[in-house]
């Protein structure tokens, strides 16, 4: 079973939301309706970056190593790098 972690960017502010997931379809569309306390009322979102995972511990831990700079420049940076 694969795992995602990734990065959304509202389109109103420009802010951007790091997460992980072992279902990036459900995630989104959770997003999208609002489900999501920490995006509710701040979209709508669109997907800037994604990276695949065998686990989801994995893409726990790379959502936490992003969490932890702090800085929307590095984001900025990771997202306009291809991943490959």
């Amino acid at each position: 079973m694969a795992a995602f972690f990734y990065i959304l960017q509202s389109e109103i502010s420009g802010k951007f939301y790091v997460g992980s997931t072992d279902d990036l379809d459900r995630r989104l569309s959770e997003h999208g309706r609002g489900h999501t306390l920490s995006t509710r009322g701040r979209g709508p979102w669109k997907l800037v970056h994604k990276e695949e995972f065998a686990t989801l511990l994995e893409a726990r831990r790379r959502e936490l190593e992003i969490k932890r700079w702090k800085s929307s420049r590095m984001i900025r940076a990771l997202i306009s790098t291809p991943v490959g």
